[in-house]
């Protein structure tokens, strides 16, 4: 892949906030050149990108999404990569669960990709949940909440169990398994330029197509994205004292972390899950409120976003579902300890109320990894390990 190396980076604390960067070429084969620091682009040779790969996890939440799409997406990701599938599907009336179950068997019998499936609220989960005292992930029924955020983090755990160094996820509504793609090596490309083994690539769709009076309409940003990301520089530029748009992403549910990231951080539930991690970082390593791991702070965080050549072309939810994802970021960043006063005005006075108070799920970290996944395969009977 080349693509151009970060314009400008924006300095909070220990934190890197890189702008945009655009690809210019998908694949560049085998070559490799070195990246002196007067040149503009960064060449990443396949061989490197899936040695990356072959150290990656790709999580696919999904829920009631079409079959077709789900195997798409799976037909997307390159084979090198450990993907999990975690379902938040029907098991009443008809089985949604057991559908796709049977989908990816009959996927991998042709690709004999390594795939784990597991359903969110399997009873055995919720105990290796309750069983470390991780009550926060749980609903009022004792099971696993059904939001993007609880199989997000259910996907860490899984990837953290195969001693994966990086996860990435990826939405299973996509309509572009070729993007699917994109999205991938986007993320080895970003942990290969990262100088910090704390380290985020966010993917900055190039248009996100939709109708529009019976005619195909590229536009730039996405509603949820745009707003989101509007608060998130606010917040930054109150006590950078400048003007910033450095954050094009704040929604970004293609996205991925080392590891080493991924298990120090608070997740918040739902959709407010990609504009907590961004301010979560910003709370522990900007520089604003003490850091609980200053062990970091030497060292930093990297965070990119990168530019897609493919457009993103995803299943419509409708204004109710974009609502609700715009109200759950929003909350996300009112109620963090580190936003400012008068951005907290703004949100409620724009939108009439004060958002919903973000509900927080601890740090992986702080999870016994070994006896929660030991619990986990004793007790789960969804949990299917294709190969």
């Amino acid at each position: 892949m080349i693509l151009e190396l970060p314009r400008r980076t924006e300095h909070i604390g220990a934190v890197r906030l890189h702008d945009v960067q655009r690809v210019y070429e998908l694949d560049s084969g085998s070559r490799k050149f070195a990246t002196k620091a007067r040149e503009a682009v960064a060449t990443i040779s396949t061989s490197d990108i899936e040695k990356v790969n072959r150290r990656m996890a790709i999580v696919i939440p999904i829920k009631n999404e079409k079959l077709k799409l789900l195997e798409g997406v799976l037909s997307g990701v390159p084979h090198d990569c450990q993907v999990i599938v975690v379902s938040g599907s029907k098991r009443d009336s008809v089985d949604r669960f057991m559908m796709e179950t049977k989908m990816i068997k009959e996927f991998n019998h042709y690709v004999e990709d390594e795939i784990l499936l597991i359903h969110q609220q399997d009873p055995g989960l919720s105990e290796a949940f309750k069983s470390m005292g991780f009550d926060s992930i749980l609903d009022k029924d004792g099971l696993v909440r059904l939001g993007k955020s609880e199989a997000m983090y259910t996907g860490i755990l899984m990837a953290k169990m195969l001693g994966k160094d990086y996860v990435g996820f990826i939405d299973a509504d996509n309509y572009v398994p070729g993007a699917v793609h994109e999205y991938v090596e986007i993320y080895a490309a970003g942990f290969i330029l990262a100088d910090s083994p704390y380290s985020m690539v966010r993917v900055s769709w190039v248009y996100k197509p939709k109708i529009v009076e019976d005619k195909l309409f590229f536009p730039k940003w996405g509603r949820v994205s745009e707003i989101s990301s509007h608060y998130l520089n606010s917040t930054i530029e109150s006590y950078s004292g400048f003007g910033t748009e450095i954050v094009k992403t704040g929604n970004a549910g293609e996205h991925a972390l080392s590891m080493k990231l991924a298990d120090l951080l608070g997740y918040a539930s739902g959709f407010a899950v990609e504009t907590y991690e961004i301010i979560n970082i910003l709370e522990e390593f900007g520089g604003i409120i003490p850091s609980n791991y200053p062990q970091v702070m030497p060292v930093g965080v990297d965070i990119f976003q990168i530019e897609t050549r493919n457009p993103h072309l995803h299943e419509e939810k409708g204004d109710e579902h974009i609502d609700e994802m715009i109200l759950s970021s929003l909350g996300a960043i009112y109620h963090s300890p580190i936003c400012p006063e008068k951005v907290k005005q703004k949100i409620s006075s724009i939108y009439g109320k004060e958002p919903p108070l973000t509900v927080s799920i601890r740090p992986p970290s702080e999870l016994d990894v070994r006896r929660f996944i030991k619990i986990m395969r004793e007790k789960c009977k969804t949990l299917i390990e294709f190969r």
